[in-house]
């Protein structure tokens, strides 16, 4: 700093850069408007400072208090943990030194099943405020601003090909007691698969819960959990878990259902919307692990402002409050069927706050299970300009990228060993030099639930990506779980166990990870 760039007038740009302020926030207020954000606001994160007096909560106190001054937060003092918050901050008091602006807004409910973060959209102006005060004082309440970058989404045959049907007949492995938290666009909590094991009806002292927009009580935001518009949730949660058999009936006699209809894709590469329903569909769909209990986290919407890393670390730290921080393992594992590109510019490959959440999760005794991201293919141009196609490496999208994070690539639903990798299956290594993916598991036109129960025709829908991969693992998993049990609460084991026991199909590492994961292996090899 020269004699009269003084923190008093330093260059705004520079003080954001040289601040608390990340990378992709300043990026966003210095190039333009990012995503989802207005001209003069941003959606951010504000990760509170360890080192504050009183630690992360009574520096969010601090904040909490200020922003008091300025919002009226009655109506959300009944909802999450917002008391909480609330009587902290009125125990801290306001943090002087960083004054928020009228139009700025925090989503305290969000924000209070998290121990160290705020939530909100900010103005210009109180981030440069924030900005200056970081360069001035160290052991301010505030550590890191962090933009709050929009999610995206990223098996009737397929569970064969994981050898779950052998399993389930060797080991009577399918997920009973085991509960698994999805974290996607919701779940259809009207769809005949989840009704014969009582898919979506959550143990005692759970419940479903929707992060997407603040509701007027928590039984509201379970009611919208069970909603999904979208369909991504839904069929991700049918490959987990659940059962749809034509023979089924009611407790009366009567059939659950008439028949299915699957919307299959009519186009080569899978990918594609164009679609028919399947002629003769097959009397029988299972889920990977069809009697393990589903709860559902809505992150996901069709709103992408609605979308954002802050829903999820959300679910996250409300998956860590239902489990007492590790203390009483109540929810088993959380799938990931979700992430967003990075630029490596922004922060380390896995040193992102959304990947530190998930570690932080792993190493509280959950199994988190993320897709790695259908960024693996893509075209090169050569020296007379001709595109041609390209297998890209090092593609691995947030969250997949957290090293405690059983990250999972994709293969054909039947012939792994002829088709082996999918081309759109997101490529290591990491960009930092580790081995991603971990494992492989079916994600081409994988059949599953699909919302809406069209005259008692159960729906169903092929979808491919990496999506469709990684709850094939979490119910792996989860069947593991129901008949090995002594390794609930040790997912580093459980990795390992799988990554020990995978199929190599032949391919190198940095496309395949250790191979296609195998049940029935993995369960003999312990």
């Amino acid at each position: 700093m020269t004699a009269e760039e003084t923190p008093g007038n330093m260059d705004p740009n520079s003080i954001l850069l040289h601040s608390c302020v990340s990378r992709d926030l300043y990026e966003a207020m210095t190039q333009g408007k990012p995503p989802g954000s207005a001209r003069d606001a941003f959606s951010v994160m504000i990760e509170m400072n360890n080192n504050f007096p009183g630690g992360a909560r009574m520096a969010r106190a601090a904040l909490v208090a200020s922003y008091r001054e300025k919002a009226d937060v009655a109506n959300e003092r009944k909802l999450g943990f917002v008391a909480e918050i609330l009587a902290l901050a009125e125990i801290q008091g306001p943090w002087k030194k960083i004054g928020f602006n009228a139009s700025d807004e925090l989503n305290l409910v969000t924000s209070s099943f998290t121990e160290g973060y705020l939530f909100g959209r900010l103005s210009r102006g109180t981030i440069r405020r924030i900005a200056q005060n970081c360069q001035e004082e160290r052991d301010g309440p505030i550590y890191k601003l962090w933009l709050d970058q929009p999610f995206q989404a990223s098996v009737y045959k397929s569970y064969k090909t994981i050898k779950c049907d052998a399993a389930r007949v060797a080991f009577g492995a399918q997920g009973e007691d085991i509960v698994w938290a999805v974290a996607d666009t919701g779940i259809d909590g009207t769809h005949p698969h989840f009704r014969p094991y009582d898919t979506l009806e959550p143990p005692a002292g759970l419940n479903h819960y929707d992060f997407t927009r603040t509701h007027e009580s928590d039984s509201a935001a379970a009611k919208a959990a069970l909603c999904d518009q979208d369909g991504h949730g839904t069929h991700v949660a049918g490959i987990i878990a659940g059962e749809t058999n034509v023979r089924m009936q009611t407790p009366e006699g009567k059939p659950l259902i008439d028949g299915m209809d699957i919307s299959i894709d009519t186009r080569p590469d899978g990918i594609s919307v164009e679609e028919s329903s399947l002629a003769r569909p097959p009397e029988v769909i299972l889920g990977v692990a069809p009697r393990t209990r589903l709860i559902s986290l809505k992150v996901l919407s069709r709103a992408r402002d609605d979308s954002g890393i802050s829903n999820v670390i959300a679910a996250i730290g409300y998956v860590q409050r239902l489990n007492e921080y590790g203390r009483n393992l109540r929810i088993h594992g959380l799938n990931l069927s979700l992430g967003y590109s990075f630029d490596p510019t922004w922060f380390a490959a896995g040193q992102s706050s959304i990947c530190k959440e998930v570690n932080r999760l792993v190493r509280s005794g959950v199994v988190v299970v993320v897709a790695a991201g259908n960024a693996g293919f893509g075209y090169v141009d050569d020296q007379n300009s001709r595109l041609h196609s390209s297998a890209n490496a090092s593609t691995i999208a947030d969250p997949g990228n957290a090293e405690l994070a059983i990250t999972v690539g994709s293969t054909h639903r039947d012939r792994p060993h002829e088709y082996g990798v999918s081309f759109f299956s997101a490529k290591g290594p990491t960009v930092d030099g580790r081995m991603k993916p971990d494992l492989l598991a079916p994600g081409e036109r994988i059949v599953s639930c699909h919302p809406g129960d069209k005259d008692r025709i159960a729906s169903f829908k092929e979808r491919s990506g990496t999506s469709m991969a990684a709850p094939h693992v979490s119910g792996l998993v989860a069947a593991l779980l129901s008949v090995r049990r002594e390794f609930i609460g040790q997912p580093e084991r459980v990795k390992q166990i799988l990554m020990d026991s995978a199929t190599d199909l032949g391919r190198v590492p940095s496309f395949q990870g250790a191979g296609l994961a195998d049940l029935m292996r993995a369960l003999q090899s312990i």
